[in-house]
């Protein structure tokens, strides 16, 4: 099973976690991480720490799709894959009709063809062998209703390698069978491994040997079990209550398709009503030990067996900052 680690975004000021990826690359992690919401953005981190480091690969988890153009997208993804050696992974997600249509203006409708047709262009871009086109009807290329002056390009830049891993972070049946049907790999964020092949396995059935699986899990490292189950219920309750609109939640409906749909609705209710404290109590202590791993090490290193033993490739360690952590996780995973 590979290592890697998911630094997230900013929730406040600058966050820079540059001694913590160090210190995975020097232990042996496979990857680092970064991700995106409507604040700090996940490739300039991500650049940041790739010229700290020498192996660790660079990974975005995610970069939101309604942001950017796809051959924008591909530029950030052929620039840091250069400058590192090739060791750039594209992760890419939807986002939701929230954050797609208030925060960037795009429109959120047909988000499954729209991934489709994006990931098409920006391996166009990056494998360089013929000027980019596409039909559309999303990011028709070229725009056929401007000046009529455009034409395909091909990049000016060579790539260090013609095809950049391209992962997508999915949560539906639909969306997660796109990824393992067209991407490389697939970044699960709230997954109990005990449920995995029965939540996913239809739509994980078509994927081709090689497809990663690559999964964000929070770790709190505490003698206090009680105390680590209170912390791991915060974000729970923040993106199942706060995370998409009341009728559209994507995280809540997984969580639902995990067993807990009742207690789902009641978070959500408490959140949108105010009462963050109650959501956060409301968050099932099954359901937060289930899909991450808390308490003392001992107890972590007997859990990540369940990690092991399910089709996840690849665990990435949300919420740890510190070399000695780091490691104690690394020889837990190893062992």
């Amino acid at each position: 099973m590979n290592l890697g680690i998911n630094l997230g975004y900013w929730t406040r000021g600058p966050e820079d976690h540059t001694d913590a990826v160090i210190a995975a690359d020097e232990l042996g992690y496979d990857y680092v991480f970064t991700a995106e919401a409507y604040g700090s953005d996940a490739f300039s981190t991500l650049a940041w720490y790739g010229s700290r480091t020498k192996r660790i690969k660079l990974g975005t988890a995610v970069a939101q799709i309604p942001a950017r153009t796809p051959t924008a997208t591909a530029m950030h993804a052929l620039t840091i894959d250069g400058l590192s050696g090739g060791r750039m992974v594209l992760g890419l997600g939807a986002s939701g009709p929230q954050v797609a249509e208030g925060w960037y203006g795009n429109p959120f409708p047909k988000p499954l063809a729209r991934t489709r047709e994006y990931i098409d262009i920006v391996r166009q871009v990056i494998a360089r062998e013929a000027p980019v086109t596409s039909a559309g009807p999303h990011y028709p290329l070229p725009l056929p209703s401007g000046t009529g002056l455009g034409k395909p390009l091909k990049s000016i830049a060579l790539p260090v390698r013609p095809r950049v891993p391209v992962f997508l972070g999915a949560e539906g049946p639909k969306n997660v069978a796109m990824a393992a049907e067209i991407a490389d790999g697939w970044l699960p964020l709230f997954i109990d491994p005990t449920q995995l092949e029965a939540v996913f396995g239809e739509s994980l059935a078509g994927r081709p040997p090689g497809f990663e699986i690559a999964a964000t899990v929070s770790v709190i490292v505490s003698d206090d079990l009680d105390a680590a189950l209170a912390q791991a219920k915060i974000p729970l309750a923040f993106y199942i209550g706060g995370m998409g609109h009341k009728s559209t939640n994507f995280h809540l409906d997984l969580i639902g398709r995990l067993g807990h749909a009742d207690a789902a609705v009641e978070v959500q209710e408490k959140f949108l009503a105010g009462d963050r404290a109650g959501a956060i109590a409301a968050v099932p202590d099954e359901l937060a030990d289930s899909i991450a791993l808390l308490g003392p090490i001992d107890r972590i290193a007997e859990r990540m067996q369940l990690w092991r033993d399910s089709p996840v490739t690849t665990v990435l360690f949300s919420g740890v900052r510190d070399e000695p952590t780091l490691r104690a996780l690394a020889t837990a995973a190893r062992s």
